[in-house]
């Protein structure tokens, strides 16, 4: 039960992510001819060639890309694709419908930012659940698999191409808002995946280490690390405590340090993720029965 639960839940949230990706396409990048990277990027392409509409191109190369990724990267891949492949052209089309020919701004600045800013929250929405959004992301996973080429160094390259070959009938200067895009599209990506995740990591070394760190185990609830050092320079022995706490409880712990030892010499920084008891799982609470 548990398990099908999880499923529905991934399942919502894959399509939620593409939607936020077809309004973002629909709504901001398309309306202002943007440059774009990507899938998309090859089928306003082969819409300013052909005149092939762009959900209908998206569609089919989402499902050639699909087998290519059964037939060399397995079935366990195809599952967490499938989903993206087809929603994202099916709402494209769908908002295409809906909207018409809907513009909301025509400033090239105000369309770059919002279009990476939606591609950008879609695709950690989508990475995040466990899925991938298939399309141009086969490609480079497939040169990995052969070639043993870092995915993030063909997907750059791919991206490049994709772009250039938008030269053909655009300025040079939407090359230049093409490049703003993915810039934009990549910082809200790293921001959607580290969301929730990042920590405050705290270490004091004070005289008071051992008050300190009953007082962070007492007041915050938190787990404590006491590291041995030495001072470089006296070559005093002492102590370094070191905790990990939530962003919102740095500043208790600042102020609990302070009020302890106000000339302690603190060291704070941020911490993309932590796993372990009292993060990724849950707490244990030793007992203190007498004997």
């Amino acid at each position: 039960m548990k398990g099908r639960f999880e499923l529905i839940i991934t399942v919502l949230t894959v399509i939620v992510g593409n939607f936020i990706y077809a309004f973002a396409v629909k709504l901001f990048l398309l309306p202002a001819n943007l440059m774009s990277s990507g899938t998309t990027g090859i089928a306003l392409m082969v819409n300013h060639a052909f005149g092939m509409a762009v959900p209908t191109f998206v569609l089919c190369f989402n499902i050639f890309m699909l087998l290519v990724g059964l037939a060399i990267l397995g079935k366990k891949f195809v599952m967490t694709t499938v989903i993206s492949s087809i929603f994202y052209p099916v709402a494209l089309s769908i908002l295409d419908n809906l909207l018409g020919d809907i513009v909301i701004t025509e400033s090239p600045i105000l369309n770059v930012l919002y279009a990476g800013m939606g591609i950008g929250l879609s695709l950690g929405i989508v990475i995040k659940a466990g899925a991938s959004t298939g399309g141009m992301d086969i490609p480079p996973l497939v040169l990995n698999k052969f070639f043993k080429i870092p995915v993030s160094v063909s997907l750059y390259v791919f991206d490049c191409i994709i772009l250039l070959g938008q030269l053909t009938y655009h300025p040079v200067e939407d090359l230049l808002y093409g490049i703003l895009l993915i810039m934009t599209t990549s910082i809200v990506l790293d921001k959607v995946m580290l969301f929730g995740t990042t920590k405050t990591e705290v270490k004091v070394i004070s005289k008071k280490a051992k008050e300190i760190t009953q007082e962070i185990l007492s007041e915050l609830d938190r787990g404590v690390t006491l590291l041995h050092g030495s001072g470089g320079y006296m070559q005093q022995e002492t102590y370094v405590v070191l905790s990990v706490v939530s962003n919102y409880e740095l500043h208790k712990v600042e102020k609990l340090v302070r009020r302890i030892d106000p000339e302690c010499f603190v060291i704070i920084n941020r911490v993309s993720e932590v796993w372990g008891r009292g993060f990724s799982l849950g707490k244990i609470y030793a007992s203190n029965k007498d004997n």
